[in-house]
């Protein structure tokens, strides 16, 4: 028996198809597919979200000192002269930022081997660059999933059946976070 189904398409092309499902199944919490397809998927999914469990507190909280452009009351830049040169004025401020530990830095590699980067866009400017922003799927899987599963073991996923397509007849399933 074979370890994975096919899925009818070549290997890149089904790594891709899934690599995008996954994404999208982390990103919005269920999505509509076939059944052989939802199979394959949830494999991957747990895989994820297990790893995203174990190494969700393996960070140290790290003060930095940051630079920040002093800003008038437009938003603007404040700028003064130096040698004749308009210069930005900055000030020092301390920032706390998680600095993960080398098993989940590691564990976050691999989440980025098959995420694939997620933009958000705005409804009103749909089609246009400005306003989209980009979700780190890996910062959610950590900072909102995996906290979700923290007491569960395992079955992080639901494959419910919906019917077979009209078209061909293939039976679909809404795969959902549980």
């Amino acid at each position: 028996m074979a370890k994975y189904r096919k899925l009818g398409r070549t290997s890149s092309q089904r790594k891709a198809l899934l690599r995008n499902q996954v994404t999208n199944l982390l990103y919005h919490g269920k999505i509509v597919t076939t059944e052989a397809r939802a199979k394959e998927l949830r494999k991957i999914a747990e895989k994820l979200i297990t790893l995203a469990v174990k190494e969700k507190d393996n960070f140290e909280t790290v003060t930095v000192k940051a630079k920040v452009a002093q800003k008038d009351k437009d938003g603007k830049r404040v700028k003064e002269v130096k040698d004749g040169k308009k210069v930005t004025v900055y000030d020092e401020i301390d920032k706390e930022i998680k600095k993960d530990l080398p098993s989940r830095l590691h564990a976050r590699r691999q989440m980025l081997q098959v995420l694939y980067p997620v933009k958000e866009v705005p409804t009103e400017s749909a089609g246009k660059k400005k306003g989209t922003k980009e979700i780190d799927m890996v910062a959610k899987l950590f900072d909102e999933i995996a906290p979700k599963y923290a007491d569960r073991k395992g079955g992080y996923t639901r494959i419910v059946k919906i019917g077979q397509r009209k078209g061909d007849g293939a039976m679909e399933v809404l795969i959902e976070l549980v």
